[in-house]
């Protein structure tokens, strides 16, 4: 096992400040929304970077880029890593970034020390991990696992109509969405490096964290139909308003998702449409967006039971119809025991102290964990802010964790 390596932290730094200014925001903000010319630009800099570093490309139809290290032996299952590069509007340049280019900087680390792969190691830029264009996250590590295929992806329309399809070949691509899912023996293993977006390592004074378990959500939409009406002639009596009955609903995720006994049970109202909108009609329509996620499958459906069933109740109380959608009901997963390992030794070789924890944000992992044993390294994150332009890690925290996650690599490719 390789005992001395070095992250060439000026290089690495270079390559993340220069792929922030690739935005359609102006910087420090980071704009790159999946298929925009943002984005277009973003994955031609990053193949050059492989091609630079004597890697092998490949891309499929939707997007996802594959840049390979061939090993000693290319019939066994490759050692996979890597994120992804597109940005919500205003975000900030670490999240999925660092994942992707300290992935390419772990395997030049390990290329500049002599390392011989036996297994292969890819780096994988996942497309549309945001759900920005589609309303759907993950969409390229969705088609990866088979999750979802071919019909469910051209079902998906962005905010001015336009299908999946159009919008990959706007940028160039071409390829099928018949035949996205990777074999189940295509990785041996696959492991995300990503900055933590939460405040835990900072809290304890940790430098790393290795993810036990990915916390998965479920999305409702929930609609209350109403009656509308000017504010000053319906009396309160007569009143169907469609946004109480929403606003009882909202209160409801809070207090269910505190009451399931799991800590790692939470519950969100992140979105909340009124019609008309207009300070002197009465809401005849209510729509909530409701995410709802847990480390447990038991406990995270058990919240997502209680609020149906309270919506119906809220609904069957104020004689308003009500339709409720589940958007997406995703699996938790569990993180393989043999990479936690590995990630430990490369901690104890560096004299790193990390920390075991759980992802509450899911990530592509998530999806790659359905196929393939799976597992990530998490970066501390100042005050826990992401997706925000003030997101920051520091320099020798983002070094030190690709030194992790290459000397995770070469255990699992020897």
């Amino acid at each position: 096992m390789i005992t001395a390596i070095n992250c060439n932290g000026e290089r690495l730094g270079a390559e993340l400040a220069h792929l922030a200014t690739i935005t359609e925001a102006t910087p420090p903000a980071v704009t790159r929304v999946v298929f925009s010319d943002a984005d277009l630009r973003a994955r031609n800099y990053f193949k050059d970077l492989c091609r630079k570093a004597g890697l092998s490309i490949r891309e499929d139809g939707i997007g996802n880029i594959f840049a390979r290290w061939q090993g000693s032996d290319p019939e066994s299952a490759a050692i996979g890593t890597g994120s992804h590069t597109d940005a919500i509007p205003n975000a900030g340049l670490y999240d999925g970034v660092v994942g992707v280019l300290g992935g390419l900087e772990a395997i030049r680390i390990l290329q500049e020390k002599g390392f011989k792969p036996r297994r292969s190691i890819e780096l994988l830029m996942f497309a549309t991990e945001e759900p920005t264009r589609f309303g759907v996250g993950c969409l390229g590590s969705r088609a990866l696992a088979g999750t979802y295929n071919e019909e469910k992806i051209l079902s998906l329309r962005d905010e001015e109509g336009n299908g999946a399809r159009d919008c990959a070949k706007r940028i160039g691509l071409s390829g099928e969405f018949n035949a996205l899912m990777l074999p189940e023996n295509y990785y041996g293993a696959f492991v995300e490096l990503h900055i933590e977006q939460g405040p835990l390592l900072e809290k304890v004074g940790l430098p790393i964290g290795i993810v036990t378990a990915i916390a998965a959500p479920a999305s409702l939409r929930v609609t209350f139909e109403g009656e509308g009406g000017h504010a000053g002639t319906v009396l309160m009596p007569d009143r169907k308003d469609a946004l109480l009955a929403g606003a009882e609903l909202a209160l409801a995720v809070d207090e269910i998702s505190r009451a399931t006994g799991s800590a790692d049970t939470v519950g969100t109202t992140g979105m909340l449409q009124v019609f008309p909108g207009a300070i002197n009609s009465i809401p005849s329509r209510c729509t909530l967006g409701i995410d709802i996620r847990d480390t447990q499958l038991e406990t995270r459906d058990l919240a997502v039971a209680g609020v149906k069933l309270t919506a119906q109740e809220i609904a069957a109380r104020r004689n308003l119809p009500i339709t409720i959608e589940t958007i997406n009901s995703d699996l938790p997963a569990t993180c393989d025991a043999r990479i936690i390992a590995a990630a430990e030794r490369a901690c104890e070789t560096l004299k790193l102290k990390p920390l075991k924890m759980v992802s509450r944000a899911y990530h592509d992992s998530l999806f790659m964990a359905r196929l393939f044993p799976t597992c990530m390294i998490f970066i501390p994150s100042r005050g826990g802010v992401s997706h925000r332009p003030d997101e920051y890690s520091s320099p020798e925290q983002i070094a030190r964790s690709v030194e992790v996650l290459a000397l995770t690599l070469a255990q699992l490719a020897e």
